[in-house]
């Protein structure tokens, strides 16, 4: 699945004032990250909690119309309902897709007998190739590194997008699973060295609002200059972890609203961004900016995105 190695983007769901999706936003949010090497659509970012089943499929018939540079899609279908994500896997029309991201059951904290159960079941039943998530910090789950060994042995799961910020877990599922067995960050600031240890790339949030220069970064890792992908990471570090202080998408909709391409606002219970955060993020999106035009953010990113 080398379609999937690299920067991916967790695209967030622009509102209108009313509430109601923004899809003239989502069009230039899709221009703005035309350059990705993939676009996650329905993952945590999206607000996917909050979101009817139709304007899911709204938002993803969107995605696949506006892709300009035909970026593969991933889509997120997962839930606490195994039987439920089967069901959407099977009866959804997914054309266009070509993987699932499926989230670690949530809520009901099943042993992790149960996860490589939940996961089997989905996999066998999947059209599509399944990358697993482990976000511990959302599901008071982990996935431990002999689940997802074992899970690495279906032919249907390609690899694992992991944000439980454990470098250790990392480095051992990262040693024990096939050279094919993807494993992507699912934690922006953590990006460069888990893949300076094996890793893959990255699902990323920071990437909706700097595409461009998060992308130089990864690029930059993933071609083995370790020593230049941490100095360009030094400079979003501060903006990255701004963009969750008051949540995940309120942080990083506050910047895409900075940078003109969608309005802050999200839905309940999550609230939009306050001042203080967006004058913050302001100015440091400008630093970044500052230090882009300064070549700082250099890479072959552009060169290998070519259409």
């Amino acid at each position: 699945m080398e379609a999937f190695i690299g920067q991916g983007i967790a695209l967030v769901t622009p509102f209108t004032s009313e509430g109601t999706i923004d899809f003239p936003a989502l069009k230039r949010l899709l221009q703005h990250t035309k350059d990705v090497d993939y676009w996650v659509v329905n993952g945590t970012t999206a607000e996917s909690a909050t979101l009817t089943k139709n304007e899911k499929r709204q938002v993803l018939k969107f995605v696949q119309e506006n892709n300009p540079t035909k970026r593969p899609i991933m889509f997120g279908a997962g839930s606490n309902n195994t039987a439920e994500v089967i069901e959407q896997l099977t009866t959804w029309d997914l054309s266009g897709v070509d993987a699932i991201l499926s989230v670690c059951p949530y809520y009901v904290k099943p042993s992790q007998k149960g996860l490589i159960a939940h996961y089997s079941a989905i996999a066998d039943a999947s059209p599509l190739p399944i990358l697993l998530y482990n976000v511990p910090s959302r599901t008071a789950v982990n996935m431990s590194v002999d689940t997802i060994v074992t899970l690495s042995g279906h032919k249907n799961i390609f690899g694992v997008k992991d944000a439980g910020g454990d470098l250790t877990q990392a480095m051992r599922v990262i040693s024990h699973t096939p050279d094919d067995f993807l494993y992507i960050s699912g934690d922006d600031a953590l990006t460069v060295p888990i893949i300076s240890i094996g890793g893959n790339g990255v699902i990323s949030v920071l990437g909706n609002a700097v595409p461009q220069e998060f992308g130089s970064t990864v690029t930059n890792a993933l071609n083995g200059d370790i020593k230049a992908a941490t100095m360009q990471m030094s400079e979003l570090l501060d903006f990255t972890d701004a963009l969750f202080e008051e949540g995940n998408p309120v942080g990083v909709k506050a910047a895409l609203e900075i940078a003109g391409i969608c309005g802050k606002g999200v839905r309940l219970p999550l609230v939009e961004g306050s001042e203080i955060l967006c004058s913050k993020l302001s100015s440091m999106y400008e630093t970044i900016k500052i230090s882009s035009r300064k070549s700082v953010f250099v890479s072959n990113f552009d060169a290998r995105h070519a259409i």
